[in-house]
């Protein structure tokens, strides 16, 4: 390339950027994604420049319409790239001059690309942090809705992947939905921190034009105006912040999908997946395996990588811009994407799946996931834990030791008796958990309660946005 007068800085130099250069720095193949956003900042650039004095009414109308026009183009499919186009808001303005003439090559007055990328991701950080927050809010109403519907079923919670006590399968699904609400309160809470308006700072020292930043600000519907403009055009903190929230949702998924692969085991059976949401083998007739949960678990590396390395690039930046923050964008957009996808599938496997409660039951049911009920009762006679954990733990050691069922033992040992056989009824050790926040059935029902109100509150959270 060798037309120097195609770029936004060929006045300085004497010859255009070579074709490696080029190729090397431009953005177009992925910021595309921000051209609505381009677009909206333009126009309120456009209107500031109108108040202050620098944009007479009809060459702010101009750009109005070649702004509806580039922006009805590139929606359409029709907008025409030039090898020139460096990114998307280089194409923008080129195309704006080419249709509206001088006011077109006058939208950039006391605008840099520092200031005017910033503004257009923020823009689309806002919306996009906002979706990502509603579809794990449908996400918490799926896991809410098969809590409900399971009623009393029952089965062993665990720690260190073994068998530890009795849990109702309402307390685990609600589990994963607690989590969630965190998640939920992040998002948005990193939206909160997003929702400042770079426009009017510049290059990095503001400009001397009278703009008018506030204004720009309230009419893209930011909640502030920037503080110092070296600092807002350099702050990815949003960005950083954004990968994440969306990263700790991807870990949230991934132990939800691990749980699935091991629910769907043989091992376990306690999950049967819909067809829908299982794929085969290629080789094997008998297989059904559970692909949507082993990339939910896959892809949360994939996330903590777009965090660490867009953290990598950020450690080391002086004040102001560099060109390592474009650098933002692949990460920021590739981690939305994997999220939103991963959360809606999972969602369809969790709405359809089938548990097996019948196999959940026999493995609570196990007489040694009883134990601390049985040192419980010995703690109501006033027999100190620790006293009342070694008499159970060598009683659990004589069963292992002499196969002797455990019930067995409890009921011929002078301190516990006849009284612990009830304990080991099916269900009973589900149901004593009454603890507040416990997986028994009244504290699960306090808590699904809970749940709705929060969800509720988290949706309202977003309608107000």
């Amino acid at each position: 390339m060798n037309d120097q007068a195609r770029t936004l800085w060929h006045g300085r130099f004497a010859a255009g950027p070579a074709e490696a250069m080029m190729a090397y720095t431009a953005s177009l193949a992925y910021d595309q994604r921000l051209a609505q956003d381009d677009i909206q900042g333009s126009r309120a650039h456009a209107r500031g420049l109108e108040r202050a004095g620098l944009f007479t009414a009809q060459e702010l109308s101009a750009v109005l319409s070649g702004l509806d026009q580039v922006a009805m183009e590139l929606a359409s499919g029709e907008f025409a790239f030039e090898p020139s186009d460096e990114d998307i808001h280089t194409a923008i303005e080129r195309r704006l001059t080419e249709l509206v003439g001088d006011p077109g090559a006058k939208i950039h007055t006391g605008r840099s690309r520092n200031d005017q990328v910033a503004t257009a991701m923020r823009l689309w950080t806002r919306r996009a942090l906002a979706e990502v927050a509603s579809d794990v809010l449908s996400l918490q109403q799926v896991l809410l809705d098969r809590a409900v519907e399971a009623g009393d079923a029952y089965l062993p919670g665990y720690t260190h992947l073994q068998r530890a006590q009795p849990v109702l399968l309402a307390h685990q699904l609600a589990a994963h939905a607690w989590a969630l609400s965190r998640d939920v309160d992040r998002l948005l809470d990193c939206r909160r921190r997003a929702d400042v308006s770079p426009l009017g700072a510049g290059a990095l020292a503001g400009t001397s034009l009278p703009l008018d930043p506030a204004g720009t600000a309230a009419d893209l519907g930011f909640a502030a105006p920037f503080a110092n403009s070296l600092d807002v055009t350099s702050d990815r903190d949003f960005v950083a912040e954004a990968l994440f929230a969306t990263a700790m949702v991807g870990i949230h998924l991934s132990r939800m999908g691990e749980e699935v692969v091991l629910w769907t085991s043989e091992e376990f059976g306690f999950m049967t997946l819909d067809d829908a949401f299982a794929t085969g083998s290629s080789m094997m007739p008998q297989k059904k395996n559970p692909d949507i949960a082993e990339l939910a678990r896959g892809r949360a590396g994939r996330l903590i990588g777009n965090l660490t390395g867009l953290l990598a690039t950020l450690k080391g930046l002086p004040l102001a811009y560099n060109r390592d923050l474009q650098e933002d964008k692949e990460p920021l957009f590739d981690s939305v994407d994997q999220i939103r996808l991963a959360v809606g599938a999972l969602a369809g496997l969790l709405a359809s799946a089938r548990f097996n409660t019948g196999a959940m039951a026999a493995a609570a049911d196990a007489p040694a996931l009883a134990a601390t009920d049985l040192a419980e009762i010995l703690v109501t006679d006033g027999l100190p834990f620790r006293a009342a954990h070694a008499v159970v733990g060598s009683l659990v050691r004589r069963s292992l030791d002499e196969g002797v069922p455990l019930p067995d033992l409890a009921a011929a040992d002078p301190q516990l008796g006849e009284r612990t056989r009830a304990v080991f009824v099916p269900g009973a050790a589900a149901a004593r958990r009454s603890s507040p926040g416990g997986g028994g059935p009244g504290p699960v029902r306090v808590q699904l309660d809970a749940l709705r109100r929060r969800l509720a509150d988290d949706r309202a959270r977003l309608a107000a946005l």
